[in-house]
């Protein structure tokens, strides 16, 4: 039997994740802050698909989350086919008005715990000539955002580590996977303090399942990075079309648009 780990795997895409691969058969790690809720999706899990499924309470927005996390399943005896490093949070605000600490610890969970685990895992991974690595960018990977700076620049790193690594891995029988998607239906918005601008309404925002489901094809197809959505791939393409300045601009302009 195969086995996933999950990252920010208590709700929204990361529990969608979860789902897709207890339908395909997978031993499934789960690994977030809330032992509660993880818990909880287990539970789910072994009802709808008799899946085997393994709790690992980690909070990565923590120095050594990351490492806490891979020894736990090395302890374990757990051999990891499929990371997908979904854990994730945004902001939103000026960036010399927000608070310093919150926005280190997104730093260090987007950025640094992100990382961390690709270089723990894709060694073992490479050793056994297998293995997939499934890293959650945004449209944001492609564009400055203002209003979430440091949130969009740890897009930007998830989206160009993964594409040179990548290449990197180029006949080792292990790929890298960005998923890049647009606005999704998660609690993402209210917990960055986003849910009353326009870009949250409800009608604008995918669906996480169909999200997860983009993601899960392109990462068994081996692609460098998807992106959901017709209208989220137009998005991604304004920096090539529009100067940047522009782009940045608008950018701005949209996330000031209240409901």
């Amino acid at each position: 039997m195969k086995t996933v780990l999950i990252t920010g795997a208590s709700s929204g895409i990361g529990k969608e994740f979860a789902e897709i691969f207890a339908s395909e058969g997978y031993q499934v790690i789960l690994a977030s802050r809330s032992e509660e809720k993880l818990n909880e999706v287990a539970s789910y899990l072994l009802e709808s698909y008799r899946t085997e499924t393994v709790i690992i309470p980690v909070d990565l927005a923590q120095y050594d989350g990351a490492r806490l996390l891979y020894e736990e399943v090395k302890r374990r005896s757990l051999e990891v086919d499929v990371l997908i490093n979904n854990a994730g949070i945004g902001s939103y605000g000026f960036l010399h008005k927000l608070d310093v600490q919150s926005e280190l610890d997104m730093l260090q969970l987007n950025v640094h715990s992100l990382s961390h685990l690709m270089m723990l895992f894709l060694r073992d991974m490479v050793a056994r000539n297998n293995g997939y690595i499934l890293n959650v960018g945004s449209t944001t990977s492609f564009y400055a955002c203002p209003l979430s700076a440091n949130y969009s620049a740890s897009k930007a790193f998830v989206l160009s580590l993964t594409e040179a690594v990548a290449n990197e891995l180029a006949g080792t029988g292990v790929s890298v996977t960005a998923l890049c998607p647009g606005g999704t239906g998660t609690a993402f918005f209210q917990k960055a303090k986003m849910d009353k601008q326009r870009v949250a309404k409800p009608k604008s925002l995918m669906q996480a399942n169909k999200v997860a489901r983009v993601g899960y094809n392109a990462l068994m197809q081996r692609k460098t990075f998807v992106i959901p959505g017709l209208q989220n791939w137009l998005l991604a393409q304004a920096p090539r079309i529009f100067p940047r300045k522009l782009t940045t601009s608008v950018t701005r302009k949209v996330l000031e648009q209240t409901q």
